[in-house]
């Protein structure tokens, strides 16, 4: 089975599953319009897979195999056994995730392309698809040059990659999860709660919490914040910039960044 349909049936599935438990058991009560948001998030999804086509002849997972057939990269020349170097580089990806999300709020360029994914006024799996193309090219740049670097194993960054698109997809969720089930989860991984304090609209609340698949790198750099100040039922979401609904078209967000 080729990556493009291991990845978009892996998508597909978690998609479906979440937005579901959204439908069925709610945690926020939406601002928006939810057709109107949909529509203009899943729209980005087809300029970002098209922008990856044009821009980029390779992606991650086939620059990892041939680095790998060559025992190229760092994991390579350490001539690490696979059983060490496979969840080595699954943590080593996900720690270089969480420092690229660390410089995408504090750098100046960097963050005026991301704050699109911010400026969404609800939260749920599909702000998780809300993301401009330019930095998503730019990101699979970033993944790219690690997986050279690194020598990871092929079949590690595949993945990564599934495991990475679910988490996001995941703790955007806008559904309720039992508080004490909701406490231990958070250990291991990013949970809903935990990462909608990273869309409030508060700056402080915004620069923390920039995790997507393992939490224990905010708890380490001291960027973890348990809970926002106001209640997360009704807590206002996004940045101060964009606060109306028609800011979320889609040809509003690809210019979004030169405004």
């Amino acid at each position: 089975m080729s990556e493009f349909l291991v990845r978009l049936i892996s998508f597909a599935s978690i998609f479906v599953l979440v937005g579901f438990l959204e439908w069925k058991y709610p945690f926020r009560q939406l601002a928006c319009r939810k057709g109107f948001r949909w529509l203009n998030n899943m729209g980005l999804v087809v300029v970002d897979s098209l922008a990856l086509r044009i821009v980029l002849p390779v992606l991650a997972v086939s620059v990892a195999e041939h680095v790998y057939s060559q025992q190229g990269g760092l994991l390579g020349w350490l001539n690490m056994p696979l059983w060490l170097a496979a969840p080595l580089g699954f943590l080593l990806l996900d720690l270089a995730i969480y420092a690229q999300h660390w410089a995408s709020h504090n750098v100046p360029l960097l963050w005026r392309l991301h704050r699109m994914h911010h400026a969404d006024l609800d939260f749920d799996v599909s702000t998780a698809l809300r993301f401009h193309p330019i930095e998503i090219v730019g990101s699979m740049v970033y993944k790219i040059a690690l997986v050279w670097a690194l020598g990871i194993h092929p079949v590690v960054v595949l993945v990564f990659e599934i495991v990475l698109n679910g988490t996001a997809l995941f703790n955007h969720a806008n559904f309720s999860i039992p508080a004490r089930l909701e406490r231990v989860m958070r250990w291991f991984v990013v949970t809903p709660d935990m990462h909608r304090v990273h869309h409030s609209i508060r700056p402080e609340e915004t620069n923390s919490n920039y995790g997507f698949n393992f939490p224990w790198w905010d708890r380490l750099f001291g960027t973890y914040v348990a809970q926002p100040k106001a209640n997360p039922q009704t807590m206002p979401i996004g940045i101060e910039l964009f606060r109306n609904e028609s800011d979320s078209a889609l040809h509003r967000l690809l210019i979004q960044p030169f405004k």
